[in-house]
């Protein structure tokens, strides 16, 4: 026996059909209304037409928060944040990423192609560091914790690196002999060296010593020989007037290592490097000023420090940072004061602060950028040891909305240990990053690697270590306590994995920057800040167990390569 299938009603019937009309048109899942109560249901095409508008007008409720509302301290269950406590909603592309541009102001006056700045620490940033960085768009902060002219030497030799026309080039005379030539060699590293008629600039140029015209000489009788019997005298040379550019195209067409340029009267006025035309070519993002190198040096307040600044500003010093653990002191603005009063042309970067009035003090006494942190470092346990500080994104956040109102820029200095960090500390107002951590790593930083069970490392330590105050008085004076019998450490001694080139890393930063920019949505730091004040873009909360699901979780074991 065989079950007759049941017959349907009516109503039934007409429910299909009714859902079979619906299913039709661009929302096929969203049921339509009725227009009145009791009335007809609207049509799938009404139905479309008002979900396009709705799609097409302004959404009614925006998601996460604004930076205001995030960092709003007087919210229920409101705390100081760091970087980890927070995420940065995603935006809309139309753009590459490599259409995004990192240029940024790190002081009221100079411009540099990206937010890095290498930290004043004794494992971070001497002579190489400091030429790196300017190279790859960045800025290199020479630490102090050395005498006053080992640290003038390393600011001269970061901005005789690279050179437009070299105004005080080394001479020789032609009764030098080729044992001086070596000599400069060796300490200079270089002997393309012009003769002339004295030894010095401004006298007639009789030739050129280069490095064809040393190599095969060898034994005291070749190094007593006289330049004037070696040298060059068949020269490529340029009138004095010469533009930049033009001389440039001579140097590349003569293929000379130098090029002279010479008066009316053949004397020598000024001299053209080769190297420096590769370097502009190799390096296009360089931090430069009249076509040297951008470089900053640390100096404590200190009136003994007076005497430092001065060797550091003959050496050509373009900024000085303040080194302070705490900047909102008496000292640091009676040295903010001086040196506008005797360098006025010198850009200062004052600080440490992590509040609006340590800012508002420094500001009005002519800071020209504030650096923010206060115990966030990865060294640093001024908040363990001294219940003194602020949470990283915090202090960040509330100082730079306070600076920005009378355009003083903020460095953020402390607390960076990823990419993500930089772009969120971008996001609450910094102007830059000033990086210790990160940096200690690579090749380019002081130090010797060394192995540890199979991990090739550098030490690393902060300024407030014993260790840091055993090797100079700048560990001391930043603490204000090189006068203590007892040293109380405020920071501490480790090690850092080895990350190779600052070059390619720094490679690496600028890259991860701009990729996080263009998931926000933003072409630039300025457009990103700007958008961060009205609002536009949207902030969100991350409670622990967001934090645990964002990083790397619910695998045996990974292997963590950030680039390649």
């Amino acid at each position: 026996m065989t079950n007759s299938p049941k017959k349907r009603s009516l109503v039934d019937l007409a429910t299909d059909a009714a859902d079979a009309a619906a299913m039709v048109g661009d929302f096929p899942l969203v049921p339509l209304r009725p227009i009145s109560p009791g009335g007809r249901q609207e049509t799938p095409q009404e139905r479309d037409t008002r979900l396009r508008a709705l799609l097409a007008g302004s959404l009614t409720q925006a998601d996460g928060l604004s930076a205001k509302e995030l960092f709003d301290e007087h919210a229920a269950g409101a705390g100081g944040l760091t970087y980890n406590d927070f995420l940065i909603l995603p935006g809309y592309i139309n753009f590459p990423a490599s259409k995004v541009s990192l240029d940024s102001y790190i002081t009221k006056r100079i411009r540099i192609k990206t937010p890095f700045l290498s930290s004043p620490m004794d494992t971070v940033t001497e002579t190489q560091m400091a030429i790196h960085m300017a190279l790859n768009g960045g800025l290199g902060v020479i630490h102090h914790n050395c005498s006053v002219s080992e640290q003038a030497e390393m600011v001269r030799q970061v901005k005789k690196f690279e050179n437009g026309f070299i105004t005080d080039p080394l001479c020789l005379k032609p009764s030098d002999t080729v044992h001086k030539v070596l000599e400069i060699k060796k300490q200079f590293g270089f002997c393309g060296i012009p003769i002339t008629a004295d030894g010095k600039m401004g006298s007639k140029l009789l030739g050129m010593v280069t490095r064809r015209d040393i190599d095969f000489l060898q034994g005291s009788k070749d190094e007593n020989k006289l330049v004037s019997e070696v040298m060059t005298t068949e020269l490529t040379t340029a009138k004095q007037g010469i533009s930049y550019s033009e001389a440039q195209k001579i140097l590349r067409q003569s293929k000379k290592g130098k090029l002279p340029i010479v008066d009316s009267n053949f004397n020598l006025t000024a001299l053209l490097a080769r190297s420096d035309l590769i370097k502009t070519r190799d390096y296009p993002w360089a931090s430069t000023s009249a076509r040297q190198l951008l470089v900053a040096a640390a100096i404590s307040t200190h009136e003994e420090d007076k005497a430092r600044l001065e060797a550091l500003v003959k050496a050509g010093l373009d900024i000085i940072v303040l080194d302070s653990s705490q900047g909102n002191s008496l000292f640091q603005i009676e040295m903010i004061q001086f040196i506008k009063k005797t360098y006025p042309s010198l850009e200062v970067i004052a600080g440490n602060v992590v509040t609006i009035e340590q800012a508002r003090n420094l500001i009005e006494a002519g800071a020209d950028a504030l650096r923010v942190g206060m115990g966030s470092g990865s060294i640093c346990i001024t908040q363990e040891v001294m219940a003194c500080g602020r949470p990283q994104g915090t202090a960040v956040y509330q100082v730079a909305q306070f600076a920005r109102q009378f355009g003083v820029p903020v460095i953020a200095d402390g607390g960076i240990a990823n990419v993500g960090h930089i772009v969120k500390a971008v996001a609450l107002g910094a102007s830059g990053v000033m990086m210790g951590s990160l940096l200690a790593g690579t090749a380019e930083s002081p130090g010797e690697y060394f192995y540890d069970e199979g991990k090739r490392l550098k030490k690393y330590r902060g300024m407030g270590s014993l260790d840091a105050m055993e090797k100079g008085d700048a560990a001391g004076k930043r603490y204000f306590s090189e006068g203590d019998k007892i040293k109380v450490a405020q920071g501490v001694v480790g090690a850092v994995v080895d990350k190779g080139s600052v070059k390619k890393f720094l490679s690496y930063l600028v890259t991860g920057v701009q990729h996080g920019l263009q998931d926000i949505g933003v072409t630039s730091l300025e457009e990103f800040k700007d958008k961060v004040t009205c609002g536009d873009v949207r902030f969100q909360k991350r409670s622990a167990s967001a934090q645990l699901e964002g990083g790397v979780h619910g695998l045996h074991s990974y292997e963590k390569r950030l680039f390649s």
